[in-house]
């Protein structure tokens, strides 16, 4: 039976400390892995999240990944945003937005686009206090924070007042996608790796008298004593021959072109681009210029998804119960300055403006000027 989980009783046990934390599976993972924990992700009467997401703690270990990760959330946290009340800016909660904690809780909003769920334990009293909800304990399908991560049995989430689960339950986030081609990129750079240790030094080989058995000895001591360069012995009579794949991959370009793929699907799949992060052979300031407005369309929409998180009903309520004034208040993202844009824009709205009226509001919010009135 399910126990219930009373909001009056939060103050004397933390939901987080009631749940049986796992360390995450640090095994070999590969393809058939990725696709098992997907089908049990995805299981229709036992889903279940927990390989899947011990799966995500491995792959965002990818240097590339995490990089183009940082990106895309980083251009959402490192713009200017503030809190109006009816309408004008509200300096009284500029010392929340610029804490530590409130930048936290921005980056875990945003983390739920990777992960397809998030959770925070908000802990009562004077100041804003949190923890992390494993991701893994957290069960949208059954509406309930698991105390095993496996387990069917836990705490109702809804009857929390001071808990907010974010994301689609039938989410399982972009990390799914990025994934396989992490994956493959691991086993790319491992090929590489075992090419530079294969045909990176030069072949050593020794051929010896089969009958003659000390010089043998002889030659196998000289080899051990002379560095640690692929070496061979066989006996003069035998035909020996190295194909050493040098032939079509004489400089290791084949992993590398691999890799480099595998990076570029990860930049699309995070930035909707491969320009502005690395460059190709092709690469121009046009063609650069269109990915930079292709990742700029999926800033501005994910400024409008933290916005409408911190703008949601569950949050506003909670920061009402830290005591914040958020009576007719909404948080507000800075409009961006494109110059190129608002000089033709600008020609634009002059013209118009000497045929119709255009309201004061049209101005301040266009051009991003403070309304002083």
């Amino acid at each position: 039976m399910v126990q219930t989980y009373k909001t009056e009783h939060r103050q004397e046990s933390i939901v987080v400390n009631e749940l049986n934390i796992r360390s995450a599976d640090r095994g070999r993972k590969d393809i058939a892995t990725w696709r098992t924990a997907l089908t049990g992700a995805e299981s229709v009467y036992y889903p279940n999240r927990s390989r899947l997401y011990d799966m995500y703690e491995d792959v965002i270990l990818d240097g590339h990944l995490s990089g183009v990760i940082a990106k895309r959330i980083d251009a959402v946290l490192n713009k200017e945003l503030f809190f109006e009340t009816n309408g004008k800016r509200n300096h009284e909660m500029d010392a929340l937005l610029h804490s530590l904690s409130f930048r936290n809780i921005m980056r875990t909003i945003m983390e739920t686009q990777l992960w397809g769920i998030s959770g925070i334990e908000f802990i009562p009293g004077s100041d804003l206090a949190y923890e992390l909800i494993p991701r893994k304990h957290i069960k949208p399908e059954l509406g309930i924070i698991a105390y095993e991560q496996t387990g069917t049995d836990g705490i109702p989430y809804a009857e929390l007042n001071n808990v907010w689960i974010m994301g689609d339950p039938k989410d399982l986030g972009l990390l799914l996608r990025c994934a396989p081609y992490s994956l493959y990129k691991r086993g790319g750079m491992a090929d590489w790796a075992q090419y530079i240790e294969l045909f990176g030094q030069p072949v050593r080989i020794i051929k010896y008298d089969s009958y003659d058995e000390q010089t043998k000895i002889e030659l196998k001591k000289i080899l051990d004593e002379s560095g640690s360069s692929l070496s061979l012995m066989i006996p003069r009579q035998a035909d020996f021959e190295i194909k050493d794949g040098k032939q079509n991959n004489c400089d290791g370009n084949l992993q590398l072109s691999f890799i480099k793929a595998m990076n570029e699907e990860l930049s699309i799949t995070i930035l909707g681009n491969t320009e502005t992060t690395t460059s190709s052979y092709s690469t121009g300031y046009a063609q650069s210029k269109v990915h930079l407005e292709q990742q700029y369309e999926i800033t501005k929409s994910d400024l409008i998804y933290t916005a409408a998180m911190l703008n949601s009903p569950e949050f506003l309520s909670i920061l009402q119960g830290y005591g914040y004034a958020i009576d007719n208040g909404r948080f507000v993202f800075a409009k961006d300055m494109d110059i190129d844009y608002l000089q033709a824009r600008i020609a634009i709205d002059k013209e118009v403006a000497q045929k119709v009226s255009i309201p004061d509001e049209y101005w301040y919010d266009t051009y991003g000027i403070p309304n002083t009135k």
